[in-house]
């Protein structure tokens, strides 16, 4: 059996594929190697193609929608998906949904989006009934569940119905703060507006991400939050990297006491507090110490998955030695196992953890 066949299906919780089409002009309908090749950066140099996704056996990913505030210190990108206000943002979120949209009405084999269970079902059982196969384009299709990141999109939460009736099933508050919650870098609570947000969420029964809240909004998230599903799409452990942007062991616990489920980053700066910069200096055994340390908390693997982050402000120069794309994220399901974790806990971790958050979420 081909190392990649032991995990016949892997879920990704973050990749920020309409940002960079509409702000960094990439396609994702060639490889990873063929764009950096083409693109010839020394940073943020491309991990994710279509085609790594289908080889790798990454089937199925949480698709974000992403505008960042001109505001931002950060500046990821060249400006073009920067706003100002909450029409801007609507605006440009609309323009990263539109594509979503019209990218799956354009290559029907190789993409879909996934509203609903049913969907979600016919999607898996595709790819777990061909497992045994190679992964092609003409075998496979991604699956792509769409997820807001930062709210400010959403011009007043009564809005949030048109969002959900064109397939968003995922919001994130916050990136950085917002009209509706304190996020990582500029602090603070959940506003009125914002609590008003969270009982709207959980009317559509949409999944919340704490993902980029202050700790004092993730806090505050999950106590008032009556929506089933909770999870942070791209988070890593406070423990190890000790910043705002990371989730304290307690906040590991309550988002286990919800169910939810915590993607780790796969990003050096996110998995090695002392990293320099150079690429070598991180290896799967940072990704396999932070992924037990979210088991060791939660007491079981039924809380962990990936949430990469590929090409989120990063690219192949920040992630960890032996991987080179978004196709090798099935080595991290192999070092797991080769450091004793069971078949099963690592099925969890590379897919089936995901896939019953959205089973409770999706209508």
């Amino acid at each position: 059996m081909l190392r990649r066949e032991r995990h016949p299906l892997v879920v990704d919780a973050h990749l920020d594929l309409a940002y960079n089409v509409l702000s960094e002009g990439r396609t994702y309908q060639t490889s990873a190697a063929t764009t950096r090749r083409h693109e010839g950066r020394r940073s943020h140099a491309c991990t994710v193609g279509l085609p790594d996704l289908i080889y790798g056996r990454v089937g199925l990913v949480f698709a974000s929608i992403f505008v960042e505030p001109r505001k931002s210190t950060l500046q990821l990108g060249a400006g073009n998906m920067t706003y100002a206000d909450p029409a801007e943002a609507h605006a440009l979120a609309v323009r990263q949904l539109d594509f979503y949209r019209r990218w799956v009405e354009h290559n029907p084999a190789h993409l879909r989006l996934i509203t609903t269970r049913s969907e979600l079902e016919q999607h898996v059982s595709a790819w777990m009934t061909v497992s045994k196969r190679s992964c092609s384009p003409q075998q496979h299709s991604v699956g792509l569940v769409l997820a807001m990141e930062g709210a400010e999109p959403i011009r007043e939460p009564k809005e949030l119905e048109w969002w959900y009736e064109r397939g968003l099933r995922i919001v994130g508050p916050a990136w950085d703060t917002t009209r509706y919650a304190g996020g990582t870098w500029g602090g603070g609570r959940f506003t009125k507006l914002g609590r008003e947000l969270l009982a709207v969420m959980a009317e559509f029964n949409m999944a919340l991400d704490v993902s980029h809240l202050s700790h004092e909004s993730l806090f505050e998230a999950l106590d008032v939050f009556e929506g089933r599903g909770v999870i942070a799409s791209h988070s890593n452990a406070h423990r190890y990297i000790p910043t705002s942007r990371h989730l304290p062991d307690k906040a590991i616990a309550r988002i286990a006491e919800r169910g939810g489920v915590i993607g780790v980053v796969l990003y050096n700066q996110f998995l090695r507090r002392d990293w320099s910069g150079r690429k070598q200096d991180v290896t799967l055994d940072h990704v396999v110490r932070m992924i037990d340390h979210i088991c060791q908390v939660t007491g079981s693997a039924d809380h962990v998955g990936i949430g990469s982050d590929y090409d989120g402000g990063l690219g192949w120069e920040d992630i960890p030695r032996e991987l080179d794309s978004v196709c090798d994220h099935y080595k991290i399901g192999d070092a797991l196992l080769e450091r004793g974790f069971s078949k099963a806990d690592v099925d969890k971790i590379m897919r089936d953890n995901w896939l019953r958050v959205l089973r409770d979420v999706l209508p």
